[in-house]
């Protein structure tokens, strides 16, 4: 017997872990298994597309040798999935197959040999090493992640800069419309380190991040980078470009405008209704203690939203697209955001008063 009689959860939550980064159609089709290693006492389950490789460990009660054997990830799970809570789960490997027994139900699945498996070699010759918080790190994530660009031709920019230097740490994203830049503190002194992680890498860490003190460590290397937090590990392939040069982007104005972060948002929302649907861009019409959020359409249907505030500086009217706006606001918790402008051909810069760490940049578009 591979594996007898144990909690069904305790082979799902490793398996979901892992499972996120499987594809159904692959070039390979191992690629679409889950690699599982039953140990002395220990179980292991490691999943990988060539560029992303992510492991994790759990004991467990163990009889018989060490075995291993890969069969499809997405089956097994959903397989899992729908056996009732608190099912005892027992597996068996005959010749090609492994026999899944829950009580009166049975699986057969087709396997592949676990040595065909390609597991991702190291190249982490020369690491640079940080631990943070869990939980400081999915927040800094969260806080740039939405402005990746989506497969652009410059691939370097579907993902998200990462850079380690001295007592900083910094993540940058950039789609070549908008720029969101965080940084925070660390404990320890650090050589400068740069790293771009790949789109993928980016949303899978933020599903797996707790968000909690717990400790994660980063290996970074010019090639490749891992990280380790609880029971997992996580392998990921870099992107291999140059970054744009993100400290020229971001803007330093004079005129500034202070409001309640949801009393805009809303505002955002009901004026993007009405908004050119292929576009999607709003006017922002910038007057002495007022701004007017105006959207149209190509049917003339028009909204308007006013806003009364503290402003008194020069009169302008920039138009941007509602949906970059949108996502910086959505994805930033404070209750006070500020706008900076310059002229009205010139980017929006959007922070947290009393936060320097938090900057979103916002290019202006033609309406």
């Amino acid at each position: 017997m591979f594996i007898d009689k144990i909690d069904r959860d305790v082979l799902l939550k490793p398996l979901q872990t892992v499972v996120g980064i499987v594809e159904r159609k692959q070039p390979l089709p191992i690629l679409s298994n889950v690699l599982i290693e039953k140990g002395d006492s220990n179980l292991k389950l490691v999943a990988t597309d060539l560029e992303i490789q992510i492991s994790t460990i759990r004991a467990i009660e163990a009889n018989g040798p060490a075995e291993a054997v890969t069969v499809s990830a997405k089956k097994l799970q959903e397989i899992l999935r729908v056996l009732p809570d608190a099912s005892k789960v027992s597996l068996e490997i005959q010749e090609n197959k492994l026999l899944i027994k829950s009580n009166k139900s049975r699986f057969s699945l087709q396997t592949l040999p676990a040595q065909d498996f390609p597991v991702v070699t190291n190249q982490l010759e020369n690491a640079s090493q940080v631990i943070l918080k869990q939980g400081l790190l999915k927040k800094l994530l969260g806080l740039v992640q939405y402005a990746m660009a989506q497969q652009d031709i410059r691939y370097y920019l579907n993902g998200v800069l990462l850079v380690i230097d001295g007592q900083q740490i910094r993540l940058i994203a950039t789609d070549g419309h908008r720029l969101a830049f965080v940084s925070s503190k660390l404990e320890k002194t650090h050589t400068k380190t740069e790293v771009i992680l790949s789109r993928k890498t980016v949303n899978e860490l933020s599903k797996l991040l707790a968000d909690s003190e717990e400790e994660i460590t980063l290996e970074l290397a010019e090639k490749q980078v891992r990280l380790t937090f609880a029971d997992i590990v996580l392998t990921s392939k870099v992107i291999d470009g140059k970054f744009p040069d993100y400290e020229r982007v971001i803007p330093n104005y004079t005129n500034h405008l202070s409001l309640d972060r949801l009393t805009v948002l809303q505002a955002l929302q009901r004026a993007a209704i009405l908004s050119n649907e292929k576009f999607r861009g709003v006017r922002f019409v910038l007057t002495e203690k007022n701004l007017r959020i105006i959207s149209s359409n190509s049917e003339q249907e028009e909204a308007q939203e006013d806003i009364e505030n503290e402003y008194h500086g020069p009169a302008l009217d920039i138009g941007f697209n509602v949906n970059y706006l949108l996502d910086g606001l959505n994805n930033t918790p404070a209750q006070e955001v500020t706008f900076s402008f310059g002229d009205p051909n010139s980017s929006i810069l959007i922070t947290v008063p009393g936060e320097e760490e938090f900057k979103y940049v916002v290019m202006p578009m033609r309406i």
